[in-house]
């Protein structure tokens, strides 16, 4: 048997032959914290494009990046604990796609770690940036901004559907645009003698749904809206199956703003 002095002298032989950044203490690799007001099922498609959009700078998850995930952040207290929490956690940056509220709590807590949004709605009217074409401050991102085109949404459920005249909103009172989403949609509807006739929130458990579909069916609606809200987006399905199954003497639509892929 090899004696104990010969082992460690064999140990220390290879060991010195080892490259030196074998040896060396390996960088931490960079951190960055995601943010998301729905669920992580129902945010799959933007999890999907944001590790594609990662990868396609060389960045892949568990090699050499790691991302802290913090999803149904659909109250303000969750989205500011989940910012906190990141921020504890020195993240080398926040990402917030689709939920605008999110980069709003982590932006009042930092101004030092890097916030990133994508919004369908002006951020600068939110208060995310001071201007489109310099944000300045910690953080930026991309909008597309959807929010600002709710009559045209109203204006194309009317040519599909020319003889409705009453209509619903589909969105919880939370969302960050309600007010404005409900002026809008009062005025485009006004504006061929229509009307909402009322707001079906959806906000809670699941079967606030199907609570707001049987309203919707009750109140004999020609067709409702739902607006660009990342905690709906995993409930598709969900809402699309009853608009589609729904028998009535009238026809119900659907209009919504962009969804992610997936």
């Amino acid at each position: 048997m090899m004696k104990r002095r010969e082992f460690i002298m064999l140990l220390g032989g290879a060991a010195a032959s080892w490259p030196l950044t074998a040896r060396a203490q390996q960088p931490a690799m960079p951190v960055v914290g995601l943010l998301h007001a729905g669920t992580q099922e129902g945010g799959a498609g933007v999890l999907a494009a944001f590790r594609k959009g990662l990868s396609e700078t060389g960045f892949v998850e568990g090699r050499n990046l790691v991302i802290e995930f913090r999803w149904g952040l659909g109250s303000p207290d969750r989205r500011s604990e989940a910012a906190a929490d990141l921020i504890r956690r020195k993240v080398d940056v926040i990402a917030a796609p689709t939920c605008s509220t999110c980069a709003l709590a982590a932006k009042a807590l930092t101004t030092t770690i890097p916030i990133v949004f994508s919004s369908s709605v002006d951020p600068v009217r939110l208060g995310l940036v001071g201007a489109l074409n310099q944000p300045g401050g910690n953080v930026t991102g991309y909008t597309d901004m959807g929010g600002e085109i709710v009559p045209k949404q109203f204006g194309l459920l009317h040519e599909l559907l020319p003889r409705a005249t009453r209509f619903g909103v589909l969105m919880g009172p939370s969302y960050v645009w309600f007010d404005r989403v409900i002026t809008d949609a009062k005025s485009a509807v006004a504006s061929f003698g229509g009307q909402v006739d009322t707001l079906l929130h959806a906000h809670g458990p699941e079967r606030d749904i199907d609570a707001a579909f049987a309203e919707l069916v009750q109140k004999r609606l020609d067709a409702f809206f739902v607006p660009n809200d990342a905690r709906l987006f995993g409930r598709r399905a969900q809402i699309l199956t009853p608009a589609a199954a729904t028998q009535s003497p009238r026809s119900i639509s659907l209009v919504t703003g962009p969804l992610p892929a997936g």
